[in-house]
């Protein structure tokens, strides 16, 4: 090769043409024709059900399409399974991790080929993967287990993964889901570095509007299985992306945040303690404070005892040490108390923590208030008239989409289903409202309707305490922001007075 000529490209361009996926009754994907060019950053966006997780499932061939064809470098091609789009270069990076976790990094990695010898040199593998990583634009510990390593290292192992198996075109499904911030600027410049060199093509599959119009070079929206359209990332707004996403549906209009100005305390954590389902502390010296009409939300990374605090505060945890206080009296999370109290919430997946699948929607509408009147006139018996009324009318207000009230909640949409347990939880007086991930996997209407109704009880008084992995939806609602990490809050600050960098640094453990 002369000095002026340059290695020829290792990215892979890739094409799909009408693209048709139907099952059943169901069209999942109509006809989409996307063009992802060689070296290129390219955002897939698209609610819920748009048909993103079935296209790129048609790429890397767990599904056939019922029509359409796949071009990599402008050559068809057939895709019969994921070995095959292997064999082609292509990868995904899925949002969850699929390392063996009691393994190594080198032994991850030497195990993912599909050419593994019966009898592995381990010395032989290991150079061989020091050379690789000499030539990459980052790096992760080798020989250490992969449960010990951060969130971050586990992301950037799953990638040098796809770059060990030689794969030149990488698919990232919702890559930063649990990372921090910094950590996911990290990450995603590091790829974005590779595909400007030549090295590599991303298609990422994002919900998240600042890293699409930070890091990609071009954008593609599906809507409702169909192709909405295509443009350069710098080319569109927030609110144009949005649009293309979402159509001309008229979302809710959230209510201006009230200043309560100086508000009594009504919740209170002191010095809580728990253990998870292994004995370990989860939670460790937990203390907060939230006001009358504020919203205090919780940051943190994924598996930092958020979950667990929650369960505590719902009475699904018992909790080792502390106490909680409500309006300065002794609180403990027994439905009884819950409603002397006036403390209703929405846990993390409701359908599986604050509902009965089966049961009906007017059946699980009623749990709080099955054994007072109308419902309940005379005890153990049950008015299913003044039930059915009531479901109706709560049908109606919080606008759930369902063929009746007798029909199981388990039939619900996602999103149905929250606004089936808010709509119960906030159809009396509330002086206290726990909310965990209420909007995650939500379309934008849900989202819409999900985040107005928290913050209409925040502006009637409501002390609410919101914990969530949704770093932009806490910045959105909170007052004051917590992050919580290892299982302990190191940071509090009202959200005017601090940013996503400083509470990154806090959801990361640096202090």
């Amino acid at each position: 090769m002369s000095a002026l000529e340059k290695p020829a490209p290792r990215a892979i361009g890739l094409e799909t043409r009408g693209m048709t996926k139907i099952f059943g009754a169901l069209t999942a994907l109509d006809t989409v024709s996307i063009d992802v060019k060689p070296g290129s950053f390219h955002a897939l966006l698209g609610e819920n059900g748009a048909g993103k997780s079935t296209l790129v499932k048609c790429i890397m061939g767990f599904y056939q399409p019922t029509r359409g064809e796949v071009l990599v470098n402008g050559a068809k091609v057939e895709i019969p399974n994921p070995k095959a789009a292997r064999d082609l270069g292509i990868g995904m990076v899925y949002q969850h991790f699929t390392l063996v976790p009691s393994l190594t990094a080198t032994e991850n990695l030497v195990i993912a080929r599909a050419d593994v010898p019966a009898v592995i040199d381990w010395k032989a593998e290991r150079r061989r993967l020091e050379q690789l990583f000499d030539t990459m634009p980052f790096k992760v510990p080798l020989d250490v287990p992969v449960s010990s390593l951060a969130a971050g290292e586990k992301q950037k192992l799953e990638i040098l993964k796809q770059l060990y198996l030689d794969q030149r075109f990488l698919i990232l499904d919702e890559p930063t889901s649990v990372l921090t911030p910094q950590e996911a600027d990290e990450i995603l410049g590091l790829v974005r570095g590779m595909t400007e060199r030549g090295d590599l093509t991303v298609l990422m599959i994002s919900h998240k509007f600042r890293e699409v119009t930070q890091f990609a070079d071009d954008v593609t929206v599906l809507r409702k299985g169909a192709y909405v359209g295509s443009a350069p990332a710098k080319s569109l707004t927030v609110a144009e992306m949005s649009r293309m996403m979402i159509g001309d549906m008229k979302l809710r209009e959230r209510a201006a945040r009230r200043d309560s100005g100086e508000s009594p305390v009504v919740l209170e954590l002191a010095g809580l303690f728990a253990e998870d389902d292994e004995g370990l502390p989860a939670i460790e010296a937990v203390s907060l404070k939230v006001h009358a009409g504020e919203i205090v939300g919780i940051a943190g990374v994924s598996g930092n005892g958020q979950s667990e605090l929650i369960e505590c505060l719902s009475g699904q945890r018992p909790l080792a040490d502390g106490r909680l206080f409500v309006k300065g009296q002794p609180y403990e999370p027994e439905r009884e108390k819950m409603a002397a109290f006036k403390v209703y919430g929405l846990p993390e997946e409701p359908l599986k923590n604050a509902a009965v699948p089966r049961m009906s929607v007017a059946e699980n509408l009623a749990f709080r208030s099955f054994d007072r009147p109308p419902i309940s006139k005379r005890k153990p018996w049950l008015s299913p008239g003044p039930m059915r009324a009531k479901a109706k009318e709560l049908i109606a207000a919080y606008r759930v989409k369902t063929p009746g009230p007798d029909e199981p909640i388990q039939n619900l949409s996602g999103g149905n289903v929250q606004r089936a347990i808010l709509a119960r939880e906030l159809s009396g007086e509330v002086e206290v409202l726990v909310v965990a991930n209420p909007c995650f996997g939500l379309d934008f209407a849900s989202i819409a309707e999900i985040r107005g109704q928290i913050m209409d009880q925040r502006n009637r008084g409501a002390a609410v305490l919101l914990v969530s992995e949704d770093l932009d939806e806490i910045l959105e609602l909170a007052d004051r922001v917590a992050v919580m990490s290892e299982g302990k809050i190191g940071y509090i600050a009202p959200t005017a007075e601090t940013d996503r960098n400083t509470i990154g640094i806090h959801m990361a453990g640096h202090h």
